[in-house]
């Protein structure tokens, strides 16, 4: 089955990467299928045959990992040996479904293009902090999707700084701007794969479990490979943080954290779980007995001191790049982006009709504006809850983490697939309960079974969305049918 697995998704990434440069997220002027005289493809005819290829293909990937998980995880023994044997069996897919989407032209969104802008303006001596990419007219701009054409951008110093470097090697070449784009993207998921799988042995987890649902996954891959999102960067950094901080090396994980923030301030949220992870360590280490007034006193004074350093190292970051601190007032972003991955969005478009009920004139944009003020107060209280929760060990610190990154997500006012690759990266490595990991495969079959190659998506489309979930459904039930070998014993790794 392992094979067949590793064949099955291979046709299908390969099916992707061909259709891509008809279906996917490709240039407005110019581009591949332009210069090799196959422009037909991108449009009547042609373009239905790309749209083929490219839906045949993420069936075909996402069946594969289905296979993969089938051989290499749910039915494994729990041996020590058979889990190296079973991650190997991962990491050699992983690295087969990869190797066609480096090919591939940009597919789900049209971000990378954004973020050759933003190099571009930086490069020129614009402000992306204060200007839109209007403000900078020529070759990417064109390339610019026209919602985000006259918005600032919400990035932190390094991204605009790589940004700055790939746009000055790459001139006012688009496309070798996204092949560099594209190492880039393949730098950070490979970081991913490396520190999701490492994590999961330190913690006692199981490495193939980790890798499956964190590297080999259908959204994973087609969104950080395919999409080329600077989450890539972000969540691989990241990971190397958390690495670092499990083995007992707070300092240097915070240092490497603020790496991960200056690419995108979402990774703050691991932040207060380090300083967790110290309390924890002191207290084992001493034989203390703090209750836990006295845990929640130091653990704030350990944060206090983990952030001073996390502030001084991001100052060294935006002197060196010659950037400034605008991004923190533009975390906020906009809220554009309507769809039901997120949950105010979710919850004004399942009560409008009620509301309309009784006022016909009810509008959707002013309950969504209550909605996203709802959910804005308890994302604040979800990760105040997560923080609370998850201390006492190692293994809870980055469960915190997962459960942190799950509830900013959902309650974000925007939420877009690759936004939750944050937790899919962790979660794996965690020990997680079966009920959770089924739910991670149903949704991560819903949702990478639910965007377009150009990036639009079919979540609101019933007759699509509601036989897809029963189909998730009936396909996870069928994994879950055998026992999922969920720890091993690794030396005092499952002690710490």
């Amino acid at each position: 089955m392992l094979q067949v697995a590793g064949v099955v998704g291979a046709v299908g990434a390969a099916l992707i990467a061909l259709g891509s440069y008809g279906a996917g997220a490709i240039r407005y002027r110019g581009g591949v299928a332009d210069a090799v005289g196959l422009v037909w493809l991108t449009y009547g005819h042609g373009a239905n045959v790309s749209n083929v290829a490219f839906w045949s293909g993420l069936t075909l990937l996402v069946a594969g990992w289905v296979l993969l998980g089938k051989g290499a995880i749910f039915d494994a023994g729990g041996v020590v040996v058979e889990h190296v044997l079973r991650t190997r069996a991962v990491v050699r897919c992983v690295v087969l479904w990869t190797v066609p989407l480096v090919f591939a032209a940009p597919v789900l969104s049209r971000d990378v293009y954004s973020y050759l802008m933003q190099g571009a303006m930086t490069r020129d001596g614009f402000d992306a902090y204060s200007q839109g990419a209007i403000a900078d007219p020529g070759v990417y701009l064109y390339e610019v999707s026209h919602d985000w054409r006259t918005t600032t951008t919400p990035y932190g110093p390094l991204h605009l700084f790589i940004g700055k470097v790939v746009t000055s090697i790459a001139g006012d070449n688009v496309s070798l701007g996204v092949v560099l784009f594209k190492a880039l993207a393949v730098f950070g998921f490979v970081l991913i794969g490396w520190t999701s799988a490492r994590i999961a042995v330190e913690l006692g987890g199981n490495p193939a479990l980790a890798l499956w649902l964190g590297a080999a996954n259908p959204v994973v891959l087609t969104h950080l490979i395919g999409g080329l999102h600077n989450e890539a960067l972000m969540v691989g950094a990241s990971g190397v943080a958390v690495l670092l901080a499990v083995r007992r090396r707070l300092v240097l994980a915070t240092a490497v954290l603020a790496v991960a923030i200056a690419i995108k301030a979402t990774a703050i949220i691991i932040l207060p779980f380090f300083a967790w992870m110290a309390v924890d360590r002191l207290v084992a280490s001493r034989s203390l007995g703090w209750g836990f007034p006295a845990r929640v006193g130091a653990a704030v004074g350990a944060g206090v001191a983990l952030a001073a350093e996390l502030l001084a190292v991001l100052a060294v970051i935006t002197a060196v790049t010659r950037t400034s601190w605008g991004w923190v007032g533009e975390i906020s972003g906009n809220g554009k982006v309507i769809n039901p991955l997120a949950a105010p969005s979710f919850v004004a478009g399942a009560v409008i009709p009620y509301v309309r009920l009784f006022d016909e004139d009810a509008s959707f944009n002013t309950v969504l504006a209550l909605t996203r003020v709802v959910s804005g107060v308890l994302l604040l209280v979800g990760l105040a809850a997560c923080w609370f929760v998850f201390h006492g060990s190692a293994r809870r610190a980055v469960a915190g983490m997962v459960a942190a990154f799950a509830v900013a997500t959902v309650f974000n006012a925007v939420a877009l697939p690759w936004y939750y690759i944050s937790p899919l990266a962790l979660v794996g490595a965690v020990r997680p309960s079966r009920r959770v990991v089924g739910f991670v495969v149903w949704a991560s079959i819903v949702v990478g079974m639910s965007f377009t190659a150009s990036g639009n998506h079919k979540l609101y489309d019933a007759p699509w969305i509601v036989p897809l979930g029963l189909l998730a459904w009936g396909v996870t039930l069928w994994l879950l049918g055998a026992r999922v070998p969920l720890s091993v014993r690794v030396g005092s790794a499952s002690q710490r």
